[in-house]
């Protein structure tokens, strides 16, 4: 084929191409899919924007309801006393043993949990066959589509009567709620901590068994601290579920006020003093934002817990 011949060729295609853009029916097709990706861009925009006006107001009402209590009691008495009788002759409102019990529920129910899920998680990712891997990983995520009362019934049924036969007592307490609050958040440590682990370079476990090391020595010395931002994303986020949990804790913990001095006694957490008493009491009362500002903390210890995720992502994510 000669010179020419391929010059016009191209000359005759690129003129057919030419064409074809500058007909009107496609100058017609460009602007129709110009408006439509406007219009998509403006929903998203609009969908965005809503859903933060609608998370924002949320945190104002509630922190500009729950503020409202300092009017009539002071900070400190509400933050450091134990000493919670809204409804006596001379109301107090005592949140500390509120506030302690829920922080240590949710360090103790991560305690027992973490480990079990970084093993598992490590056991899925690195160890199980294939045809094993494909079993568990759903069933572990089937756990997190129980619901919250199922897992309390449980624990009231079965984890508290072994409890009270084992130790004494009637069972409750903040051990029992730990187990509960350990099983359900499980599922998401473990997954995200698979993930994690599986999303590794394969060379960094091909170098390490090439220097040497054994299997485990690659696990424990390598993977496992490679993966270290996706474990503490997936314990935050556990964190943050276990600090929101009310039903299945408010049906083992006994919810007495008072700070525990032992695993096996009774006390009360933040969801449960609220979900308590809020039947109770009347919308502008002391004692309705007394519980206002316990839902205020809730909502900062979540965002906070947010904030630190965001955090640990950047982190990992610079070189």
């Amino acid at each position: 084929m000669s010179y020419s011949t391929v010059s016009s060729s191209s000359s005759s295609s690129k003129k057919e191409s030419h064409n074809q853009s500058t007909s009107p029916s496609f100058n017609r097709w460009m602007k129709k899919q110009g408006r439509m990706d406007l219009r998509m861009k403006w929903l998203f925009i609009g969908s965005a924007s809503l859903v933060s006006i609608i998370i924002f107001s949320i945190i104002l009402f509630v922190g500009f309801q729950g503020i409202q209590v300092f009017r009539d009691i002071s900070i400190a008495e509400f933050f450091f006393s134990s000493s919670w009788a809204p409804s006596a002759s001379e109301p107090r409102f005592g949140a500390f043993a509120f506030i302690y019990s829920t922080l240590l529920l949710t360090l103790l129910s991560i305690a027992l949990a973490v480990p079990l899920a970084v093993s598992g998680a490590v056991f899925m990712a690195k160890i199980a066959p294939k045809w094993m891997r494909e079993l568990l990983r759903p069933a572990a995520d089937l756990f997190v589509g129980i619901p919250s009362v199922v897992y309390g019934l449980i624990g009231l049924t079965v984890i508290v009567p072994w409890m009270g036969r084992t130790f004494g007592g009637p069972g409750y307490g903040l051990l029992p709620a730990a187990v509960i609050l350990a099983v359900m958040i499980l599922p998401t440590i473990m997954s995200i901590t698979e993930d994690a682990i599986r999303s590794l370079p394969t060379r960094l476990e091909e170098a390490s068994l090439a220097l040497g090391a054994t299997r485990w020595q690659t696990i424990w010395r390598v993977l496992i601290p490679a993966s270290g931002p996706g474990i503490i994303t997936g314990i935050i986020l556990g964190m943050g579920r276990a600090i929101g949990e009310t039903m299945a804790v408010f049906m083992v913990i006994g919810n007495s006020v008072s700070v525990p001095s032992s695993l096996l006694e009774s006390t009360t957490v933040l969801t449960t003093a609220i979900v308590k008493d809020m039947g109770n009491t009347f919308y502008g009362t002391t004692w309705s934002n007394a519980l206002y500002m316990m839902a205020f903390l809730l909502l900062l210890i979540s965002l906070l817990l947010i904030l630190i995720i965001r955090l640990i992502a950047r982190r990992s994510e610079t070189p």
